[in-house]
């Protein structure tokens, strides 16, 4: 299946989405947010990715932490003690923030936590939904979303495959089939040996009408372009514009900007380079095809009507000769003319019998 999302198509072949995840990475500063849209599309990202949710429907006031981080204020605080500073930019700033993408030519993208804010992200008017990996059971809130008819990116941490099939389904019974799933391991950040990027090619076998891609949570760029590489179609990673930058968690396990630019540069040089399935000259090759391959060279000079021997015959650059495969053709036959060191050896240079 092929899923249009903005200016670009994804599942097309030896293609991949890459999504500057920054989530609430802007801390409630519209400057920060605009930073991060402009040097994302620098960078060359397809799409930057917010967070909208209200700390108060997201979860309880005593919900513990699933993440350690040693800047948080409260040391010993619930989630809710650190979502509730966070998120805070206005609706207002995201109408500005919405056009300042267009006018920087990168997607705007964002992950809603409940349905007022999924309602205002379609007013907003995105082109696509990032459903996350805590929501792939909040069954009630993937038909809410999905009704809205735009395509989905539903990430899958922490879910087996009956699961997925669940989501998939409540999505699908609304009449929407634009779901991209997202692999993804619910860490942060995610150990390389968590990471597990051959379940992506599980997905493909039993998923097959969906794009699969990765949302990745480890640290360096190694993982995503190695997911290019196996076939994903999209790309989310976490990005900052600056790793010591308080309030969030994310920053310090976020790809800065530099990173980004390396990320998007590694994944389109790895997507240049599968090329197809045969194995055949290309044209970059002619020259070393003709030069760099050997060729049967007369080891001295051979007088006429002289038996070829071991002794006589060698093999050497370049390639425009006899094929070193026919030498124990040459062994044995008496030669019809002198050949002098070094010459390239011809079939006319040899009794036909």
């Amino acid at each position: 299946m092929k899923i249009k999302f903005g200016k670009r198509i994804i599942g097309e072949k030896d293609s991949c989405i890459i999504i500057a995840e920054a989530g609430v990475n802007h801390n409630n500063d519209i400057n920060k947010a605009k930073e991060l849209i402009r040097k994302a599309a620098k960078a060359g990202a397809d799409a930057i990715k917010f967070q909208h949710y209200s700390a108060g429907k997201l979860v309880t006031k005593t919900a513990p932490r699933f993440w350690d981080w040693d800047g948080e204020e409260k040391k010993d605080g619930t989630q809710y003690d650190s979502y509730s500073i966070l998120g805070k930019l206005p609706n207002e700033a995201f109408y500005e923030l919405f056009d300042y993408c267009k006018e920087h030519g990168i997607e705007f993208l964002s992950t809603p936590f409940d349905e007022e804010n999924a309602d205002f992200l379609d007013e907003l008017g995105v082109k696509a939904y990032k459903i996350a990996s805590c929501d792939l059971t909040n069954i009630p809130f993937l038909k809410y979303v999905a009704k809205k008819n735009k395509p989905m990116f539903l990430a899958t941490g922490t879910s087996n495959i009956g699961e997925i099939h669940e989501a998939l389904n409540a999505i699908k019974s609304t009449g929407n089939n634009q779901i991209v799933l997202l692999h993804c391991t619910l860490c942060y950040p995610t150990k390389f040996e968590d990471v597990n990027l051959r379940m992506m090619q599980t997905m493909k076998q039993i998923f097959k009408e969906h794009p699969i891609g990765l949302s990745d949570h480890s640290l360096g760029i190694e993982v995503p372009i190695a997911a290019a590489a196996l076939g994903a179609k999209v790309i989310e990673k976490h990005y900052t514009i600056d790793k010591k930058l308080k309030l969030s968690a994310d920053h310090w396990l976020s790809v800065d900007d530099t990173e980004l630019k390396q990320l998007v540069d590694g994944v389109k040089n790895v997507l240049s380079s599968l090329g197809d399935n045969v194995k055949q000259k290309i044209a970059c090759e002619d020259l070393t095809f003709k030069y760099a391959r050997r060729s049967l060279v007369a080891n001295k000079d051979i007088p006429k009507g002289t038996k070829l021997t071991e002794a006589l015959i060698t093999c050497k650059r370049p390639g425009t000769g006899v094929a070193p495969k026919f030498y124990d053709v040459f062994l044995g036959k008496v030669t019809t003319k002198d050949i002098k060191e070094d010459e390239l050896l011809d079939w006319s240079h040899i009794t036909k019998n």
